[in-house]
């Protein structure tokens, strides 16, 4: 039987995705007719507690209205990247006692291609329309939707289908977002006030630190910034946001850290954050709530420091390995590390800083800053001491070889004695003398037998010597050590 021309207000043919946006969309729930919807509208308040690595702790409380006994809440907009055995839900205000029978997470989203999954094995409607723009209108049965589409007529099969699908309903296991369904069980009708809590993954936060070295080198101003990244798939609005630094312990990871899309830099807050100790950790809390949208990285004011004393160094380091053999590789060159160093401790900073990347500059001659290098820092206690590599120096040169070796005593790995002269030479093309630190790895039991300027004991394997390197000059370090493993 010819299926009879009608007309629709559908627009002209087109595959899947052009019908599926246009003819299918219901009414929100009508495939669960008792079901409780619950949305932002209903939000109250909401707070996150958000750690370094990829984890935060969500509390979402909403105002809902239950019957007495047995009720089904839909709780929309939890985020995509919920782990769902961590969901707690409570009724703050204590008016409304519930039991919670049963919690499922539907995260299978609406979409053309997983609506049309749904319907493999049910009928559809196929649009078509002629070159005279009548549209015509025939059942077939959907028989697969993997590769490419497969379906059903009452006297074919066909593929490559020219036309588009009307859907006669939306399934009731399809959500057009991320949804945690609660089976609730009330003594009582009435509102209360719920709190949904719930680890996620997907938001995270990390600490940037600007530091502005004033001339001369002597100080510097310190801004510290919170870097927000949210890629949990919603958008947090208005939350009061807390920050926790420090290494928590957690099973491995069930998903990846998120890639992030847009940046957002905040201007600088009146208020700093405040902080506290939170257990073995540090609490940081915004001083207002804040909106975080979704894959977008946030910037919002942590600390501000001035005229912060900083130490700078040019620091040459040697390797322990060449006390164990003879080289005949003659000299080698050595970096001449740029170190920038400052204390944390009251009268410049003294407060806890969470780990990050420290960002230095200073300005030029007119003016203008530039960028003097980088470093990360790891989580750092108040009244210790921060230490920077900032990059390697241009003018101030290093080398060293190996004078002489010699084998003391020994049969075996374990009873070894060596002796091993070295010699090192830094040379300076600046108008200006520099002074260098020189530190060398001595490994085992060591001695320094003789040295061409007093040594420091560094600690148990590391001496150093202090050089003044003249203008356009150079200087030579010697040293003869015994070693013993």
């Amino acid at each position: 039987m010819t299926p009879r021309p009608i007309r629709l207000y559908h627009p002209g043919p087109r595959l899947l995705a052009a019908a599926l946006l246009a003819t299918l969309i219901p009414s929100p729930g009508a495939a669960m007719d008792t079901e409780i919807r619950i949305d932002d509208s209903a939000q109250k308040a909401l707070a996150i507690t958000i750690y370094n690595e990829d984890l935060a702790l969500v509390k979402d409380l909403r105002a809902l209205t239950l019957a007495q006994g047995e009720n089904r809440v839909a709780w929309r907009g939890v985020s995509v990247q919920i782990r769902p055995e961590t969901a707690l839900l409570s009724e703050t205000s204590g008016k409304l006692p519930v039991r919670v029978l049963e919690q499922n997470f539907d995260f299978d989203l609406l979409t053309p291609q997983s609506l049309l999954k749904k319907y493999v094995g049910r009928r559809v409607q196929v649009i078509r329309a002629n070159d005279a723009g009548e549209r015509t209108l025939e059942d077939a049965t959907v028989l697969a939707a993997n590769d490419g589409l497969v379906l059903r007529f009452a006297d074919r099969i066909e593929t490559q289908v020219v036309g588009h699908l009307a859907y006669p309903d939306v399934p009731a296991d399809l959500r057009d977002q991320p949804t945690l369904v609660l089976h609730l069980d009330a003594q009582a009708a009435g509102e209360g006030a719920f709190e949904l809590s719930y680890l996620t993954s997907g938001l995270s936060w990390e600490a940037d630190y600007v530091a502005d070295l004033a001339p001369g080198g002597a100080v510097m101003d310190l801004n510290g910034w919170v870097t927000l990244t949210n890629a949990s798939g919603i958008p947090y609005r208005k939350a009061l946001v807390q920050l926790v630094a420090g290494e928590v312990n957690r099973v491995q990871d069930r998903m990846p850290p998120p890639a992030t899309r847009a940046m957002v830099a905040a201007a600088p807050a009146e208020a700093m954050p405040q902080e506290e100790t939170l257990d073995q950790y540090h609490l940081y809390t915004l001083p207002r709530p804040t909106d975080i949208g979704n894959n977008q990285t946030k910037q919002v004011a942590l600390l501000a420091a001035p005229r912060v004393p900083v130490v700078r160094e040019l620091v040459v380091r040697g390797q322990s390995y060449s006390y164990r053999a003879q080289s005949g590789d003659g000299w080698t060159k050595l970096p001449v590390a740029s170190m920038l160093s400052f204390a944390n401790k009251d009268g410049s900073l003294g407060i806890p800083l969470p780990k990050g990347v420290v960002r230095v500059y200073s300005k030029d001659s007119r003016g203008n800053a530039q960028f003097l290098g980088e470093d990360e820092i790891d989580h750092t206690p108040k009244g210790e001491t921060v230490k920077l590599k900032l990059g390697e120096s241009f003018d101030v040169t290093a080398r060293r070889k190996q004078t002489s070796f010699k084998k003391l005593s020994g049969t075996s790995a374990y009873n070894y004695a060596f002796e091993a002269g070295f010699e090192t030479e830094l040379k300076n093309a600046r108008a200006e003398a520099v002074k260098v630190k020189v530190l060398e790895e001595l490994p085992g039991d060591w001695t320094m037998v003789k040295a061409s300027q007093p040594h420091t004991k560094e600690s148990s394997s590391l001496a150093s010597w202090v050089l003044e390197v003249p203008a356009e000059g150079a200087v030579t370090l010697t040293w003869l050590a015994q070693v013993r493993f």
